[in-house]
């Protein structure tokens, strides 16, 4: 058994209170006993001047070192939402745009992993925002990642890769127990779809999910779901937040996961 937290925030354009903010639910989940914690989706900083993130020679540096000294300090496993990133390669063709990036550091203060967003959302959404386009600003991920932790294997996944399965069976054929998504889902698609996905995914590949929402009103008029949610391989809710910035916690069973998928083997009887 390993105790988890999820972390749901109402984060803004001020950097400096987004990390205070994340600092005490961070806080609160290690003191309560967690091993394992995931924050939402652009914690840091959603809709704001990301030079505030810390650009220093094309890397966005402030919040990978923030989240290093919360790990280090508090003797914790951290998914870090995500924050922009950029780092120079090899293609010949520049582009400025900077990945949506999901750290992970172990309890050292290590990075583990970055997974960097695969699907970006490009998307008119009924609400007072409307347009979404996250390839104008961000790149196109290309690679799964999965990394293990205390709590077990986690596969990482971002926001509105939640609507492709087929990310979710392919971690799942590389060994993933829990699927880690942080996001910012928008109170239209929230309200309609984020629970049913969540469960689905869940009950699909008999793993735990681990959903980290941003919640209430932000700027530029945009509004998120929140609804944050621990979900078990059998697909039951087994910590659900509501509206407002909180924290969720729930001892992952992987005992009672490989039970699951003994008596029920699904995964061993696909034919496509």
């Amino acid at each position: 058994m390993a105790k988890v937290a999820v972390i749901q925030m109402n984060s803004g354009a001020d950097v400096a209170t987004n990390l205070s903010d994340a600092e005490h639910w961070l806080v609160q989940a290690a003191d309560d006993g967690a091993v394992l914690v995931v924050l939402p989706e652009c914690f840091s900083c959603l809709e704001g001047d990301l030079k505030a993130l810390g650009l220093e020679e094309r890397r966005f540096a402030t919040v990978q070192q923030f989240l290093s000294a919360q790990a280090r300090q508090l003797g914790v496993w951290i998914i870090g939402g995500t924050t922009p990133f950029y780092e120079d390669d090899e293609n010949p063709v520049f582009d400025e745009r900077h990945w949506a990036s999901c750290f992970v550091f172990d309890s050292q203060g290590r990075e583990q992993a970055r997974y960097d967003k695969i699907h970006l959302f490009d998307v008119a959404v009924a609400d007072g925002k409307g347009v979404y386009c996250e390839s104008d600003v961000y790149r196109y991920g290309d690679t799964l990642q999965q990394v293990e932790t205390p709590a077990g294997s986690v596969g990482l996944s971002v926001c509105y890769d939640l609507r492709f399965p087929e990310l979710f069976r392919a971690l799942s054929a590389q060994g993933s127990e829990i699927f880690s998504l942080p996001a910012a889902f928008t109170w239209v698609t929230g309200s309609a779809h984020w629970e049913v996905l969540l469960r689905a995914r869940a009950i699909e590949n008999q793993c735990y999910v681990l959903a980290a929402n941003q919640c209430g009103v932000h700027s530029q008029g945009r509004e998120t779901w929140g609804h944050s949610m621990i979900i078990d391989p059998w697909g039951d809710i087994i910590a659900k937040a509501g509206k407002v910035p909180s924290i969720i916690m729930a001892e992952l069973n992987l005992v009672r996961l490989k039970e699951i998928r003994r008596e029920m083997p699904c995964l061993s009887h696909r034919r496509l």
